[in-house]
């Protein structure tokens, strides 16, 4: 059985990313916890976090800097209702474990908002699949691996 690590190892290898995977001393299940071990700002971390719009599955992948706007999110996506997703929810549409999730390396392909105040950072740094795994890239690469749209969604 592929793990989710090598699921995300494979999809960046797949678009030609040029990073690696970094392995961080111990689970980084938040933005800050992540960024402390980076050495970055906490803006920088690229959340994966997975929302149930309309009962469909939405990634959005958010500034470790701010919370995501359920209601500019619903507006962008057009639905009337976007809410966190259960934990089993997220493995079932992920592969992947909350504390983990990568914006990448799933089933099957999810629709996706990248958060625009990634663009604020030279690097950001997102889940590789595991609670303490990482990956580094940029806000425009970011967009490309995951087929995703830019948009503003953060409070």
């Amino acid at each position: 059985m592929t793990s989710a690590l090598d699921r995300v190892r494979t999809a960046l290898t797949l678009h030609g990313h040029p990073g690696g995977i970094t392995e961080l001393p111990s689970p980084a299940p938040t933005a800050a916890a992540a960024a402390e071990q980076l050495a970055c700002p906490v803006g920088a971390i690229a959340n994966s976090l997975i929302f149930e719009a309309d009962g469909t599955p939405l990634l959005i992948v958010a500034s470790g800097g701010h919370r995501v706007d359920l209601k500019k999110a619903a507006s962008h996506v057009g639905v009337r209702k976007v809410r966190r997703a259960t934990p089993e929810f997220v493995l079932q549409v992920t592969g992947q474990e909350v504390g983990g999730v990568a914006p990448i390396g799933h089933p099957a392909p999810l629709r996706t908002l990248v958060d625009t105040a990634l663009a604020a950072y030279d690097q950001v740094w997102a889940g590789a699949g595991l609670p303490h795994t990482m990956f580094c890239t940029t806000f425009e690469d970011l967009v490309a691996l995951t087929g995703g749209e830019a948009a503003a969604i953060g409070v």
